[in-house]
């Protein structure tokens, strides 16, 4: 398959390079959900339009990396699925559903995927866990007041996109998360606890908390359910934390 893009989920991916012909994957664009510029946009639309043309002519698969974050599911109560209501808070998840709905009603065959907060090597520093570990060593850390988050290590992503693939799934769109959101103060407990740090919390805004359905996605991959474990995210943090280290990052969660 063909991987573009030359980021995080790029990166990653690219051993599976040899594996799936006719296949490509788009793995670029906005991978921050806040204070992006309306180029950034624009810039990814345009060109995944152009791919969409490519993957046409050629007759290839298209693979879209989407959100499963709160910005696209906003329906308290419930978990967000697939198939259900999608209310999107954020000009993030706006511009994600719109580029979803292109794909829907183009000519060629695609594969959605959701994805919740994605850990591993050589992230962008306002992701996440950078920025938590971050702002944890630096002696402070800012976290959304009832804010829950679903971690997932990119080598489980990689697992599930080349399951999908072999599987010929194809014209769906499927979350890819461990199933097992927590509370944020979790994530920096476990945090400060590895690095022997103790940091001041400062809260702000209250943020809806919305779990994300992984039905859809264990039916394809049911291999996958190892990781909704209540002790998953402690792995995920401890696997990758070390490599974050130094200097202040905006407010996280």
């Amino acid at each position: 398959m063909e991987v573009i893009g030359s980021g995080f989920l790029a990166g990653n991916l690219a051993p599976l390079a040899a594996s799936h012909p006719g296949v490509v994957v788009a793995a670029f664009g906005v991978s921050v959900a806040s204070e992006i510029p309306e180029a950034d946009f624009a810039r990814e639309a345009t060109r995944l339009y152009e791919l969409i043309s490519r993957c046409e002519r050629r007759q290839e698969k298209l693979v879209f990396f989407s959100t499963a974050a709160a910005a696209m599911y906003a329906v308290p109560g419930e978990a967000g699925t697939e198939d259900g209501p999608v209310f999107p808070t954020t000009a993030y998840g706006r511009h994600n559903l719109a580029l979803e709905a292109v794909l829907a009603v183009s000519r060629i065959d695609y594969l959605v995927l959701r994805l919740t907060h994605v850990v591993g090597p050589a992230q962008h520093p306002r992701m996440l866990v950078p920025s938590m570990v971050r702002q944890i060593q630096s002696g402070a850390v800012r976290l959304f007041r009832g804010a829950w988050r679903d971690l997932i290590d990119v080598a489980d992503v990689v697992t599930v996109v080349d399951r999908l693939l072999t599987a010929g799934v194809g014209h769906t769109v499927v979350n890819v998360a461990s199933g097992t959101a927590v509370p944020v103060e979790r994530l920096v407990d476990h945090i400060e606890t590895e690095l022997g740090i103790r940091a001041d919390r400062e809260y702000v805004a209250e943020v809806a908390t919305q779990p994300v359905s992984v039905a859809k996605l264990r039916r394809f991959v049911p291999e996958i359910a190892r990781i909704g474990r209540e002790d998953y995210y402690r792995r995920v943090l401890s696997k990758y934390l070390w490599e974050y280290a130094g200097g202040k990052t905006p407010a996280i969660g």
